[in-house]
């Protein structure tokens, strides 16, 4: 089951349960306080119960007499969801927010990108139309337009993403957009974000467009090898800054040796 309604008591209801179970706050095999969650969250019964049913249709919840409603074991989630992707990817980007290192969703987003890109721009760079070839030049030029606008620099590199499995022209890989796409836009948004400068995507993507327009497999694939390279050094710089209270702490207390020396 994917995609309900988001906005209006049942969508906030179901995203602030989803976050709190795959960020452990509601921890597996705990029974849930249905009266407790009710009074807290400020909704009726019924509309709990609804967003219950929207969890445990993606395995991650479960309700049985004489024990109540439950998380279920990690093994039963379907955590190719695209909504559970989404909000994996939310829970690590809010944990990415307070600095240190990169999250192992991220990291194994990094891994499961360098095993499907580079197997799918080969294919591409043999199989792509002319329709495919428009498709990633628009995408292209969305992403050099978008350069200081960090949610349509996510959206540009979304839709070249989704063009390059696209143009494989293999069901199975195009499917994999779901996990891709959802990760992507959770990395881009803390790489493209205040105080990040990453380096200017658009060379390292029109690399891989030219190879694919030429039809040079070999050549498709180193360039998004270099494009994968590089994703994982713009994430490795942003792991390694302090926490922004651990940067304003630091700036207060440098200040006044920087008044000094400016003096």
């Amino acid at each position: 089951m994917s995609g309900y309604a988001r906005r209006g008591v049942h969508g906030q209801t179901v995203e602030t349960l989803a976050h709190r179970v795959l960020g452990g706050e509601i921890a597996e095999g705990a029974t849930l306080d249905l009266a407790a969650l009710q009074a807290e969250l400020g909704v009726s019964l019924t509309a709990l119960r609804e967003s219950l049913k929207v969890l445990a249709a993606k395995g991650m919840v479960d309700a049985r007499q004489k024990r109540g409603t439950f998380v279920r074991p990690r093994a039963d989630w379907n955590l190719l969801d695209a909504d559970v992707l989404r909000w994996r990817f939310e829970t690590a980007g809010r944990q990415q927010d307070g600095g240190g290192a990169a999250s192992p969703l991220l990291r194994d987003l990094d891994e499961v990108r360098g095993i499907v890109e580079p197997a799918a721009v080969r294919l591409a760079a043999v199989r792509r139309t002319a329709a495919d070839l428009a498709a990633l030049d628009t995408a292209l030029a969305a992403m050099a337009a978008a350069r200081d606008g960090a949610a349509e620099a996510v959206a540009a590199d979304l839709a070249f993403h989704r063009a390059l499995l696209a143009a494989s022209h293999n069901e199975l890989l195009e499917r994999m957009d779901l996990v891709i796409a959802s990760g992507l836009a959770a990395r881009d948004r803390l790489v493209h974000g205040p105080g990040h400068h990453p380096q200017d995507p658009v060379p390292g993507h029109r690399a891989v467009l030219e190879a694919i327009r030429a039809g040079d497999p070999d050549a498709a694939e180193s360039a998004m090898r270099t494009l994968l390279a590089q994703a994982a050094r713009d994430l490795a710089e942003l792991s390694a800054r302090p926490a922004p209270a651990q940067e304003s702490r630091r700036a207060a207390e440098g200040a006044p040796e920087e008044q000094a020396a400016g003096a």
